[in-house]
């Protein structure tokens, strides 16, 4: 009767006790998916340059404005990338936007945080590669001219960043092993005829609930919605409600 007791006993704490595969289920973050236009987000979190960790779960209640830069083309970086981030840290200098529209802007780069760091320190260098293009010299030749004339139509706002005042105003994180970046299917090493690894340029607009409301992947690097642009989105997002 003591080792029927015994097993009846052992038998119930095996039922209770959690099977070393339910445990490694509980302990593991769900895959994430793409992104699907009016569905939730697949919540993810990570670190950003200040240290911090951020996290979807943790900014509801809030909008949320997600730029994946498209970072490295072949062995340069994508100059647009920074213009897009200088043009919404001056939209958010000018207008609030963070106040305004109730929303958390994340920039998120698919390398770790040395070369995260690095993407930032070169903001001023890589706007003023672009001012050179929209100001060629006297002797350029027609395809320079014809070049410059494109640039400025969708690159038209000159900005005065200078080495050392770098803004920072919205998180900077870091996806070092690219996990967020590959689950939402936007890193690639081959895209718009250059071969790094990268990611499609794409940016997302979450609202409290962290349902997608905008969603925009760019067919080649000149493709991109403007800060105006997005700030209208966020606008028309709030008066929804």
């Amino acid at each position: 009767m003591k080792f029927i007791r015994m097993s009846l006993t052992a038998l119930l704490l095996f039922s209770i006790l959690p099977t070393t595969g339910n445990l490694q289920a509980q302990n593991q973050t769900p895959p994430l998916r793409p992104a699907i236009l009016g569905q939730p987000m697949s919540d993810f979190s990570l670190p950003a340059l200040s240290g911090e960790e951020f996290g979807l779960s943790k900014l509801k209640g809030k909008n949320v404005l997600l730029v994946f830069p498209r970072g490295k083309v072949d062995s340069e970086w994508c100059q647009i990338c920074h213009y897009e981030y200088a043009a919404l840290a001056e939209l958010e200098k000018i207008q609030g936007l963070r106040k305004k529209y109730n929303v958390e802007i994340l920039f998120v780069l698919p390398y770790d945080k040395a070369t995260v760091q690095h993407w930032v320190d070169i903001v001023p260098d890589q706007l003023a590669v672009i001012e050179g293009w929209k100001n060629p010299p006297e002797t350029a030749s027609a395809g320079q001219k014809n070049f410059a004339q494109t640039a400025k139509r969708l690159l038209p706002k000159t900005f005065s960043i200078q080495k050392g005042n770098i803004p920072t105003p919205f998180p900077i994180l870091v996806d070092a092993d690219q996990r967020v970046s590959k689950g939402l299917k936007l890193f690639t090493t081959n895209w718009d005829g250059s071969a790094a690894d990268q990611n499609v340029p794409t940016v997302f607009i979450l609202d409290g609930s962290g349902t997608v409301r905008f969603k925009y992947l760019s067919q080649n690097t000149w493709d991109r919605p403007t800060a105006e642009y997005l700030a209208m989105v966020l606008d028309r997002m709030m008066s929804d409600k």
